[in-house]
């Protein structure tokens, strides 16, 4: 079986052609590189030969080295974009990326008050669009954003969305249950999904991430497999541990999945909704 690894990052050091933006520095790049070649040292081996991208901070808002590897390999990337919500129109700018292979856009909270963080219009607008245009909303959110989130997804039920990094439960502090009673709450809106990902930044933090199994089967029951997909977050994942740390995990190490199970959340679900079913 082929995979699809929906979370990975990508940029270069030709800072000429691709410029980072304030307040990143050339010294936080760490490490210095990770271009399309780095990446597929690591995914090959593995059998994944899809991968999604995601916009690199260190890029701000100009999405031209993402939109550039996804030109170089058509059908092997598909995109997540950062555009500025705080622009009259972050929506025309949505369709513009979505005509150079980006399906979803990646949002996270800033300085608002956590049970405010989507208020605007620029938001509003991005929801409506990804609605009309079957285009996803990606919130990289701690649990406590998870409250303003549903609200949101009530005020636009039809607006996929995709939840990054199993909420980043256990990130931070210890995995607990009003937690993982949060992000669960999530499946009743239809249309999110949820990354089951970052395994390397979770819970214990240490392969081969046992620890996690009790928070990934509750959100696997909560959700269905049809609602998850797997992704390593690379380069983070590889600067420690392996990638086949994290692809081991969902393949191998959870005796509660099926063998369907294992196929919808390590390819299907990210391939239907960033490939078509191709």
């Amino acid at each position: 079986m082929r995979y699809i690894d929906a979370h990975v990052h990508v940029w270069t050091d030709q800072f000429d052609r691709y410029p980072i933006y304030p307040p990143h520095q050339k010294s936080d790049m760490k490490p210095k590189t990770f271009c399309p070649e780095e990446l597929h040292s690591h995914t090959e081996p593995s059998g994944v030969n899809r991968i999604v991208l995601i916009q690199m901070s260190y890029y701000q808002f100009d999405n031209t080295y993402m939109l550039d590897v996804i030109a170089g390999d058509p059908g092997v990337f598909s995109g997540i974009a950062i555009v500025d919500w705080e622009a009259e129109r972050p929506d025309e700018t949505m369709l513009q990326l979505a005509d150079r292979g980006v399906r979803g856009f990646r949002i996270y909270p800033t300085d608002a008050p956590i049970e405010n963080w989507l208020d605007g219009s620029g938001f509003e607008r991005m929801f409506a669009t990804g609605a009309a245009h079957n285009l996803a909303i990606c919130p990289l959110i701690n649990p406590d954003a998870t409250p303003a989130l549903s609200e949101q997804c009530e005020r636009f039920p039809e607006t996929p969305v995709i939840i990054d990094h199993l909420s980043r439960i256990g990130a931070d502090q210890p995995i607990c249950e009003a937690h993982i009673d949060q992000l669960c709450a999530m499946a009743k809106h239809p249309k999110v999904m949820v990354k089951v990902s970052a395994f390397y930044a979770l819970g214990k933090k240490a392969p081969p991430y046992d620890d996690l199994a009790p928070l990934i089967r509750r959100v696997y029951e909560a959700f269905g497999s049809e609602r998850l997909m797997w992704a390593s977050d690379c380069p983070f994942q590889v600067v420690d541990h392996t990638y086949e740390d994290s692809i081991a995990l969902i393949r191998d190490g959870l005796d509660f999945l099926s063998e369907s199970d294992k196929e919808q959340i390590l390819r299907k679900t990210a391939e239907d909704f960033f490939f078509g079913s191709c």
